[in-house]
Order: C-alpha cells, then structure tokens, then sequence
C-alpha cells in the first residue's frame, strides 16, 4: 500500500483535513521521504521515521517523534500521548499548530523517541 492507496481508504468525514495535513507535510519536511510505515503515512528524514498520521477508529492520531518539538510547544488542552496528539473530530485540528510543529521537526536536530 502506499499514501494515495492509504488516503483512499480513509472516511469521507476525516479525508479533508487528512489532505490538508499530507499537504502541510509535503510543504514542510523537505528532504524527508513519504512512506507507509507502521500501516499510517510516515515521513522519514535519513531511514528514521519523524513525522506520522493515521485515522483510527475513535480519532485521527499525529505523531511528532522528536520530544524538543512537542515540548517547545503548548499542547494544553489536547489529548496528548507520547509523541503523539488525537483528535476526535477533524474540524478540531489546528493546521496552524500542525504546521508549525512540522516546519520545527524540520529544523530539530534533538532525538527522536
């Protein structure tokens, strides 16, 4: 499977703001290579796997795999796992913070967890 096939298969509700994401992380991790990792779109830089997302059953998952990143950021309020943030509802996404969390995984150079 690869992302279009991965994208394809994603609910109607969620494919949207899912879209916009994958855009968002085309746009900000130059040099990072798209892939399917773990069954969930993966964006690796040098084989290591720094950015995911997936749409699960109860919510749609990011993952942001580099702990300065999400640390340097407010996350209050978010359901936030490690290296990850849910959202139950596509519309509750905030781009801005995702893309700012992007374009700061891009300049990180701390460890990935």
């Amino acid at each position: 499977m690869d992302v279009d096939e991965y994208m394809a298969g994603v609910p109607a509700e969620r494919r949207a703001v899912l879209e916009e994401v994958r855009t968002l992380c085309q746009r900000e991790l130059t040099g990072f290579t798209e892939v399917i990792a773990y069954r969930m779109p993966s964006y690796l830089r040098e084989g290591v796997a720094e950015v995911a997302f997936a749409s699960q059953r109860q919510y749609i998952s990011l993952y942001f795999l580099r702990r300065d990143v999400l640390d340097a950021h407010n996350l209050t309020g978010l359901d936030v796992g490690k290296g990850c943030i849910r959202y139950r509802r596509p519309e509750a996404i905030d781009l801005g913070l995702i893309r700012a969390l992007l374009a700061a995984t891009a300049a990180s150079t701390g460890p990935v967890c």
